[in-house]
């Protein structure tokens, strides 16, 4: 067996192990030793995967022109092995992980569904956003999200794959939402309406508009101002909001410095007024503001493919793989996708 192939199969069989082991019992620990085992276990990955050590140190250099790279990679595979156990804690009422999380603009968005009208939540795959948007299910607000479960369009997965992540990743987050993603395949019309009957029942609908554009996404792609460069992302976020009148606001979940307790930030409404392309450019602002602030928890900044995507990064076009696939497939290779999954592209 090939070094290379040898170290693949090794951090696939580790991925399975803490996903499906190690992340549940330390999740039943308290939280200060869970946490501290978690930031422990991505050290240990961040050592042995200099290849994406590397990479990741690259990116941030390339779009941010950061010095302390290195340093920011290892905080990402922390924060990437921390988002095991928040999606474990979200068990029965998920009252291991609420009390950890402070929600912070809480008033926004109950001042935003007294229009009657719903409301959007966007996000970015940024932390442990996933787990944020269940927890505002789990305290009592009707969540819906518009996106594509990652293991569910990622080309090449075997059967076995797809239940393995569908059974440690997306049921948690599932039980403390009011209805199915919504998933916007290509070809699927129903999208927006489906969109509109959740926000006209005075419910949650939210969004990431950060992810990277399938082939199908293409032409209905925006370009706006992203981390001090042009990223092609899709609007429909504010597409919805005008054909509803629901108001948008932005939620981003901060970890603090134990790792353990964390804040679910929501923004007052963003304004919606003058041009669509205008409107959206301010929700990518903040998305983008976000990033820049506290780079580290950004699921995308280990994958150069998905930056050549975004427009983040220039293309080598012989290494270009196509838009929404995997180069390698295997669950430890999907880890890193899973983990910043969950919500796609509305259309």
């Amino acid at each position: 067996m090939g070094s290379g192939r040898g170290r693949r199969v090794l951090h696939t069989a580790e991925a399975v192990t803490y996903w499906a082991a190690a992340a549940p019992v330390l999740a039943r620990l308290p939280a200060a030793i869970g946490y501290r085992a978690a930031c422990r276990r991505g050290d240990w990955q961040w050592r042995q995967q200099p290849a994406k050590r590397a990479e990741l140190a690259r990116n941030l250099q390339q779009v941010l022109n950061v010095s302390a790279g290195q340093e920011l990679a290892r905080e990402w595979f922390r924060q990437a092995s921390c988002t095991a156990l928040d999606i474990r804690r979200l068990r029965g009422n998920a009252q291991a992980l609420r009390r950890l999380v402070e929600i912070r603009g809480q008033e926004h968005l109950d001042a935003a569904l007294a229009g009657g009208r719903g409301a959007i939540v966007c996000s970015a795959h940024y932390g442990s956003f996933d787990s944020g948007f269940s927890i505002l299910g789990a305290v009592g607000y009707p969540v819906t999200t518009i996106g594509r479960w990652q293991h569910n369009f990622t080309a090449g997965l075997s059967a076995a794959e797809r239940r393995f992540w569908d059974r440690v990743y997306a049921r948690p987050l599932r039980r403390h939402r009011h209805r199915p993603n919504i998933e916007p395949w290509a070809g699927r019309y129903d999208v927006a309406l489906q969109a509109a009957k959740t926000l006209r029942a005075g419910e949650v609908l939210t969004i990431a508009i950060d992810a990277p554009l399938l082939d199908s996404d293409q032409d209905r792609a925006a370009e706006v101002p992203f981390l001090g460069g042009q990223a092609r992302l899709l609007p429909g976020a504010v597409a919805i909001a005008r054909l509803t009148g629901a108001p948008v606001l932005m939620a981003f979940m901060h970890r603090c410095a134990d790792y353990r307790h964390q804040v679910l930030e929501i923004s007052a409404p963003v304004p919606m007024d003058g041009e669509p392309l205008a409107a959206f450019s301010r929700c990518a602002a903040a998305v983008s503001e976000a990033i820049a602030s506290d780079p580290a928890p950004w699921r995308y900044w280990a994958s150069t493919a998905d930056l050549i995507n975004l427009g983040l990064v220039p293309a080598a076009p012989e290494t270009v793989p196509a838009p929404g696939t995997l180069r390698l497939v295997d669950i430890g290779a999907l880890e890193d996708r899973e983990k910043g999954s969950g919500i796609g592209q509305p259309a």
